[in-house]
């Protein structure tokens, strides 16, 4: 049955010259898409809420951070605001 849903493929190109390629499900997709976004502006926004997410939970909910991991969460959650315009606390109903 998984295989008769249409995929899509998005690729991902990083500074250093890297790429890597990422198929999740084209209805997923869809799904979460906000307004007339395309595919690669919403992967792109989970891509953010994910590293957001993971920073949030080990800084605050992990085994402690460091003051370079704790920088490395205040830069992301700047960069999420930035994005979406709403702080990550707003966004999830998740605040500390």
């Amino acid at each position: 049955m998984s295989d008769d849903v249409e995929t899509i493929t998005v690729s991902i190109t990083a500074d250093d010259e890297t790429t890597d390629d990422v198929t999740v499900p084209a209805g997923l997709v869809d799904l979460v898409a906000e307004g007339d976004q395309t595919s690669a502006e919403t992967v792109g926004d989970i891509v953010l809420l994910s590293f957001a997410s993971r920073a949030h939970h080990m800084v605050h909910h992990g085994q402690g951070g460091d003051e370079d991991l704790e920088a490395q969460e205040e830069r992301i959650m700047d960069l999420f605001e930035e994005r979406f315009g709403v702080t990550f606390g707003e966004a999830t109903g998740h605040q500390h």
